[in-house]
């Protein structure tokens, strides 16, 4: 069989394994993408858009958030909310100046509240004392006002958004980077005198979702806080928060959404000024003052829900950052790489396992793989905000859709070869046989335990010599199938044809517990046919035909011995050649058929004579001889121990 072949298809398994593993690699440490804002909350095209092939990892990291997400209280944090019932009650949106001094002002005195976030941008002065008033709660006190960005990265706009004073700014710290700012609205200038300010702005997904918000925002060669990093920083009485790798990537902060609105002590706005709520409900807290108002439109897109008040994401990302600070956030994994051992594993099982299973078999296994990764992922999805949880999947579908078919052809491929192979040595029911089995390459050599059978036609070159060419054909032909009818019919395989002769063996490819009885069996059959043939040719007035026969058993080395050129299935070994030697012997008896010790003590429902003892050419001793008993009825069903000295 050709060399070249069997190595093709072990290297094509393995360049689709490369190819499946090197797609949960590529997932999870290829160029991460970048978000921009548009106009209309959209991606920006020149920016290293995140493409939508990003989104699956989304996707399935927003199934693990929705059935991870808890509805506990969070007593940390309170939000007074601008809603509908405090217009209805107190006016429409926007509040004089002094309304919203008075709230703050509530809330730092009758309320005790550690530090309020004002999410509101105020980049006018209205020339009332209220706009003092909330300058000098800002610039003394816990109150930290807002500003927003815009990151219009496609310059969609005519000219950049620059509205109001910036305010709070820092220099970078050295490795830090923020996300890059295109414009902004800021507060009127005594408010943007304060101290602490916090930005914000939000960058959706390319579906709408939130996922990611500008935990650092950088303009014109400055840092600015996030609101809630602001608020932090300046009300919770510790250091300012740290931010890592971890916390930060280019930036961005990955909201966790570990606590859903709910989750969130909401009060009203026309409550706190009415003061309508028990002052220690919110005494210690931090609080974050804003508006879930439809009119409003402060309303985003989120994983959990289709509308949430960007109140609500706010009062998230305040929650996580108090947990860092308390080091209450899962610790650090590494995601990537765990992604990334899945998939090898997963991928050297399926190449070595996918050519010994079937299709659904295979199909099975790979589904299993996948439910297991899916297990794993939503354990490590809180400990690492960058990996990409799809990628052992995409390798697994890569699997499925290019390993299975290939495996698929591979085994049509092998069952082809077998079939051209066997069927011109071996029964049917042999072929058929090798097929179902899970044996790889079974024509490839090997040890096994084998019964040789040599026939041929005694006085061949006396009986055609004297023929018509096309009669010595026929006569070749039917003496030959007299041979072949009986070995395929009892399982045999055919080696080879010698002119007017045949060598078969039993054992091989597959083993047979019976292997000598079958030959023999096949050896009667052989001289009744051969008697018969004989018959007729005589009737006919030709010379009788007369077959001598060969049999032993033993070990032998049987396979596919062929070159690239040429396949041959035969079997070599010290028992094949004894058999030709017993043919050979055979011209010097009567009996048609010669058997060796090594089929005599494998037998289990024959008789046998003994014939002596022969030197055989190429032995050091002399070998037993044996026929079988022709007293016998032809299905020879007599034990072996009925000859002397042989035990069955």
């Amino acid at each position: 069989m050709a060399e070249p072949r069997t190595q093709a298809r072990p290297r094509g398994r393995w360049v689709i394994a490369a190819l499946a593993f090197l797609a949960t690699v590529w997932s999870q440490y290829g160029s991460l993408p970048q978000l921009s804002l548009s106009r209309n909350g959209g991606l920006g095209a020149g920016f290293a858009q995140l493409q939508l092939s990003v989104l699956p990892d989304e996707w399935l990291r927003d199934a693990f958030l929705r059935l991870r997400v808890s509805d506990a209280p969070e007593p940390r944090i309170l939000v007074v909310d601008i809603d509908e019932a405090s217009l209805d009650e107190l006016g429409p949106w926007p509040w004089p100046r002094e309304r919203l001094a008075d709230l703050a002002e509530i809330l730092l005195t009758d309320y005790a509240a550690r530090g309020i976030a004002l999410d509101i941008v105020l980049p006018s002065s209205s020339s009332t004392p209220g706009d003092a008033r909330l300058a000098v709660l800002a610039r003394h006190g816990p109150l930290v006002p807002a500003q927003a960005f815009d990151f219009d990265f496609a310059r969609t706009r005519p000219q950049p958004v620059r509205d109001g004073h910036l305010g709070g700014g820092a220099a970078p710290h050295p490795g830090q980077r923020g996300v890059p700012a295109t414009g902004f609205i800021g507060n009127y200038a005594a408010l943007a005198a304060a101290p602490h300010i916090g930005a914000i702005g939000f960058v959706p997904d390319p579906d709408g979702a939130l996922r990611r918000v500008p935990l650092v925002t950088e303009y014109e060669g400055r840092h600015y806080p996030a609101l809630a990093l602001a608020l932090v920083n300046c009300c919770t009485g510790k250091e300012p928060l740290a931010l890592d790798g971890a916390t930060l990537h280019d930036g961005y902060l990955r909201v966790p959404y570990r606590r859903d609105w709910p989750a969130y002590t909401v009060v009203s706005a026309a409550d706190i000024l009415e003061r309508r709520i028990v002052p220690s409900s919110a005494s210690g807290r931090l609080v974050i003052v804003g508006s879930s108002s439809l009119g409003m439109g402060d309303r985003v897109t989120t994983p959990l829900a289709a509308s949430r008040p960007g109140l609500g994401v706010q009062a998230t990302i305040l929650s996580a950052l108090l947990d860092r600070q308390a080091g209450l956030t899962p610790a650090p994994w590494p995601g990537r790489l765990l992604a990334c051992l899945f998939a090898l594993v997963s991928v050297v099982l399926c190449t070595v396992q996918l050519p010994r299973l079937s299709a659904a078999a295979g199909i099975a296994m790979l589904g299993a793989s996948s439910a297991l990764w899916l297990g794993l992922a939503y354990l490590v999805a809180p400990h690492d905000p960058l990996f990409a949880p799809v990628g052992p999947l995409a390798t697994n579908l890569f699997l499925l859709a290019v390993a299975v078919p290939y495996q698929w052809q591979q085994a049509q491929r092998r069952s082809r070869h077998l079939l051209q192979t066997l069927r011109q040595y071996v029964a049917p029911a042999v072929v058929e046989e090798l097929l179902r089995s899970e044996e790889q390459d079974p024509l490839r050599p090997r040890q096994r335990d084998v019964t040789t059978l040599v026939a041929d036609m005694e006085g061949y070159t006396g009986q055609v010599e004297t023929l018509p060419v096309e009669e010595a054909a026929r006569l070749t032909r039917d003496f030959l199938d007299c041979l072949t009818g009986p070995v395929i019919g009892h399982q045999g395989t055919l080696d080879k044809y010698t002119g007017d002769g045949m060598m078969a063996f039993w054992g091989a490819p597959l083993p047979l517990e019976q292997h000598a009885d079958l030959a023999l069996d096949a050896a009667r059959e052989i001289t009744l046919r051969v008697a018969r043939l004989s018959e007729e040719r005589v009737r006919a007035g030709y010379k009788p035909l007369r077959v001598r026969i060969g049999i032993e058993s033993g070990e032998a080395m049987a396979g596919d011995f062929g070159t690239s050129f040429r396949s041959i299935y035969t079997a070599v070994g010290d028992s094949v050649n004894t058999a030709a030697r017993l043919e050979q012997v055979a011209r010097d008896f009567s009996h048609h058929i010669i058997i060796g010790p090594g089929a005599v003590e494998r037998s289990r429902r024959h008789r046998f004579l003994p014939l002596g003892e022969r030197l055989l050419r190429g032995k050091e001793k002399p070998t037993p001889l044996y026929t079988l008993d022709s007293s016998l009825n032809p299905s020879g069903a007599a034990p072996a121990s009925a000859v002397p000295g042989i035990s069955a």
